[in-house]
């Protein structure tokens, strides 16, 4: 038995996310019966279930492919305003795969596709920090003091930001490539974090997700990950739901302690 959102996911139906939206709004049925709570569980190979009135049938395995994006793509699967999307690139691959994350329209480089909606909630959600790591062409050249403070942390205007690691790869006159890691996913944040020290980014490619690298992939190519790739995210993941499970632990302990010195 499982939760029946995460059936949906690994059914490659949707995201974990949007596939608990989906059982929030009733448009998922168990054996004829609407479920609407999140924590309903069910079996995917005895139950009937349906998502807006049709029929789960899982037929397809689970497929996680890497992108080499370019630049004046939008990484999601439609656009209203009818512009060109990462979907645009995939003539030839017979699965349906959704962006893992978000890639800047004006930004390239690493992009992962999956159907595994397990993968796509553990690699994307916040509270498992998964690393991403970015080539950055900025304006000028960034001084060591102003590195450090994006290593300290920098007020944007959702909050304070900062980056793992930072260094300068490569400088010129005018301007220079800085790698950066981070392990957020907000919309833009590279391109902050640098406009707030000072130095805008001309151009942005993402090179790393976790464990995976980009590697000499042509641009607008794309490619399954190795099984050894695969394994990497498994290891990463179980490495993430450890530590999570190791804060809870000792959050609940901090709480009870307080309480008792109370």
């Amino acid at each position: 038995m499982e939760r029946i959102q995460k059936i949906l996911a690994r059914a490659g139906i949707a995201s974990r996310r949007e596939a608990e939206r989906m059982v929030i709004e009733g448009r998922v049925a168990v054996n004829g019966k609407v479920v609407d709570q999140l924590g309903f569980k069910a079996d995917p190979l005895k139950d009937h279930i349906k998502v807006d009135g049709k029929r789960l049938i899982r037929t397809e395995p689970n497929i996680t492919l890497l992108l080499n994006k370019p630049k004046g793509y939008l990484s999601t699967v439609k656009d209203p305003a009818g512009r060109s999307t990462v979907m645009d690139l995939l003539k030839g691959v017979k699965w349906r795969v959704y962006p893992l994350g978000r890639l800047d329209f004006d930004a390239e480089g690493l992009l992962l596709l999956t159907n595994d909606g397990d993968l796509t909630y553990h690699l994307s959600h916040p509270k498992f920090s998964v690393s991403r790591t970015y080539w950055a062409k900025v304006e000028g050249v960034p001084e060591k003091k102003e590195l450090m403070r994006l290593k300290k942390g920098v007020r944007l205007e959702d909050g304070e930001a900062k980056v793992v690691s930072t260094h300068i790869l490569r400088q010129m006159e005018k301007h220079s490539w800085v790698e950066a890691v981070v392990t957020e996913g907000r919309n833009h944040l590279v391109k902050r974090i640098f406009s707030a020290i000072g130095h805008p980014v001309l151009k942005l490619k993402r090179v790393g997700f976790g464990p995976i690298r980009l590697g000499n992939l042509p641009v607008g190519q794309l490619r399954s990950l190795t099984d050894e790739e695969m394994e990497d995210l498994k290891k990463l993941i179980a490495h993430r739901m450890k530590d999570n499970r190791r804060e809870t632990i000792d959050e609940r302990r901090g709480t009870k302690n307080v309480g008792e010195a109370k």
